[in-house]
């Protein structure tokens, strides 16, 4: 297989005529974040947020123009508006910026130059019919976060709530196996995705628009824009909750999720060692410093009964999260066990809260979802504006 060079991605992108300004979108400076590694290629075009609609027939065209280069095993373009529209076939960004895949820089809490900080009412368009918010956080992987969300979504609907599942995890996008959902999202009317819907949950996610094998290798700000896109192009319908699974740590997706949408909460998801609790602690004071309350933590993997003898044993030691959460001045919500029945079912696409109801494990999800649904109460319906990150 030949290799990709940027030099051909570009020229190829040069073929792509944007139709206003009947220029090519390399010359406007348009193409930017272009990445590639073993024949994955992934750009970003740079869009005015009005044109979004218009310019998806252009991102398809370069998309399929690219995957046509020998040597391109998947292509992945997204439309991103964080640079002002080209005008007058004018730059917008000085041509070497443009090849290279710089991205203009500013502060952050602070749009980039030319382009204005979001209002309250884009800020709020992002999901309209969803009441609240809530981001399913941890500060390390392998901690079970994926797990908890969407056992805590499924127990939300199980409390009545109409309810969705938002996968932000972009790079791991483990929700789709986890609620047993494959297939491409329709889009009836050519705007807006419909979600996928299983166990009485509405689903998004990125795994379910690129192939589960395909490395996902973008930089900031594409991730930025498709998490935007995931809540401003799906119609969510009417949902009383709106459970993000976030990808873990404290990068982009949070940060775009706490500047961006009006998050109505946290819940952070530990296991009780010192390590984890430490990162768990970094992912908590990350919300509060973009004041995103936080509900409480949830200590997973808490202790580990023998399925023969029933006796249990604190493997990754005993009251971490508890102690943790006193220190913070923050709610425990509670303890879910170490055990096989709950990697088995949302392995099997079919999450212990759905396929077992009554067993003790789906009465903690319960018992914790019935807890942040009290806690919503105060929330659900404000429309609370999404916070501004500043620095200082």
């Amino acid at each position: 297989m030949s290799r990709v060079s940027e030099e051909r991605v570009m020229e190829a992108l040069r073929t792509i005529i944007e139709p206003r300004h009947q220029q090519d979108i390399v010359s406007l400076s348009m193409v930017s974040g272009l990445v590639i590694k073993d024949g994955n290629i992934g750009f970003a075009i740079e869009v005015d947020p009005a044109e979004g609609e218009r310019m998806e027939p252009l991102r398809k065209e370069a998309e399929k123009t690219v995957l046509a280069l020998s040597g391109v095993s998947s292509v992945t373009a997204v439309l991103t508006a964080h640079s002002e529209a080209p005008s007058g076939g004018e730059s917008v960004r000085k041509p070497e910026q443009a090849a290279s895949g710089q991205q203009s820089q500013a502060p952050q809490g602070q749009a980039p130059k030319g382009q204005p900080q979001q209002s309250q009412q884009q800020q709020q368009g992002m999901a309209p019919g969803v009441k609240a918010i809530v981001a399913v956080a941890s500060g390390k992987g392998g901690v079970g976060k994926s797990t908890t969300a969407v056992n805590l979504a499924l127990a939300f609907a199980r409390h009545g709530l109409a309810t969705g599942v938002l996968d932000a995890d972009i790079y791991g996008p483990s929700i789709p196996r986890m609620l047993g959902v494959s297939g491409r999202p329709q889009s009836p009317d050519g705007k807006r995705l419909k979600p996928m819907e299983n166990h009485g949950v509405k689903i998004m996610s990125m795994g379910f628009l690129v192939e589960e094998d395909t490395p996902m290798i973008w930089r900031g700000p594409m991730v930025q824009s498709a998490i935007q896109q995931m809540l401003r192009d799906v119609d969510w319908g009417e949902l009383d909750v709106l459970v993000v699974d976030m990808p873990p740590g404290t990068g982009d997706a949070q940060l775009t999720l706490a500047q961006q949408v009006p998050l109505a909460g946290a819940v952070i998801v530990t296991t009780p060692q010192d390590i984890a609790l430490l990162d768990a602690k970094k992912g908590l004071n990350m919300f509060r410093k973009v004041d995103v309350p936080v509900f409480g933590i949830v200590e997973n993997m808490s202790y580990f009964l023998c399925p023969h003898c029933g006796e249990r044993s604190d493997i990754f030691s005993a009251g971490g999260g508890k102690r943790e959460a006193e220190r913070l001045g923050t709610d425990l919500l509670g303890e879910i066990p170490l055990d096989i029945a709950i990697r088995e079912t949302s392995d099997g696409g079919n999450p212990i809260v759905m396929s077992q109801p009554d067993s003790a494990h789906a009465e903690a999800y319960m018992r914790i979802a019935g807890g942040l649904r009290d806690k919503l109460k105060g929330t659900v319906g404000q429309g609370r504006e999404a916070p501004r990150i500043v620095m200082q």
